[in-house]
């Protein structure tokens, strides 16, 4: 178990190298969370006189919802990295080392998870430098973040499963294009539950997206539901690992078939 614990470490070193040597990638990730932040702040700032927010700003509604957003649209292009290592032949190679075949898979995984964790730091901090509030504090900032994470993990995950079966770019890029907007507003990212129609409401409660949302606005709120957070926050940690399983069984159908 050590052994596989430092391997996926190198091996997620391996692309945070990737990541450290283009830091316009960084920046450029950045824009759209920021566009949907300010953007869309300031242009349905007066929704919450609709109520049901639970909050007079809608910058404070708004800021975990872009934060579990961004987790979710970053990370379902984790595949394409998997496909690029197969398409170059990178992978093949690995496979004639004695290196744990779940380190190759979840190197990849623990990378998008620590840039993810990064990203959801930085909009945390725009979101407050634009006058939100997060009376949770540090301990609801941190929640959010590691619901994100979690988040992140599934589609990554899923993403890598993905790129091993399909192997193809188009199929990858058509599958998320797909799934991501309604992932989106089939969520309680830009509204209110209260305001949705009822039958959103009932899809959002099976929505992984809306889980960590609900996570994270619970947490930053002034009185935080603990048995919420902890039901979302645990039925994402599950899915995690169900994720990362089928990640590592679909990279073993792979292996055989090379």
């Amino acid at each position: 178990m050590s052994m596989a614990v430092s391997q996926t470490w190198y091996m997620t070193q391996r692309q945070l190298m990737v990541f450290v040597r283009q830091p316009a990638f960084a920046v450029i990730t950045l824009i759209q969370p920021v566009i949907w932040l300010f953007l869309f702040g300031s242009l349905f700032r007066k929704v919450v006189e609709l109520g049901g927010f639970g909050t007079t700003s809608y910058l404070d509604y708004l800021v975990p919802g872009v934060v579990v957003m961004s987790a979710l649209s970053s990370n379902m292009w984790a595949g394409m990295t998997t496909l690029d290592e197969i398409q170059r032949g990178t992978l093949n190679r690995f496979l004639t080392t004695p290196v744990s075949r779940a380190a190759l898979m979840n190197g990849n995984v623990v990378n998008n998870g620590l840039v993810t964790a990064f990203q959801s730091v930085v909009i945390v901090l725009l979101g407050l430098l634009g006058g939100a509030d997060y009376p949770g504090g540090i301990a609801g900032v941190a929640v959010l973040v590691l619901a994100s994470v979690l988040l992140g993990t599934v589609f990554g995950a899923l993403s890598n499963a993905l790129g091993m079966l399909v192997r193809e770019r188009e199929s990858i890029i058509g599958i998320n294009t797909f799934l991501l907007l309604p992932l989106t507003f089939l969520s309680s990212a830009f509204m209110a539950p209260s305001q949705m129609p009822s039958w959103m409401r009932h899809v959002a409660d099976f929505n992984p997206l809306n889980w960590a949302m609900v996570a994270g606005r619970s947490a930053l709120s002034a009185d935080p539901d603990w048995g919420v957070v902890l039901g979302r926050g645990g039925a994402l940690l599950g899915l995690a690992v169900v994720a990362v399983w089928l990640s590592i069984r679909t990279f073993r159908s792979y292996q055989r078939s090379v």
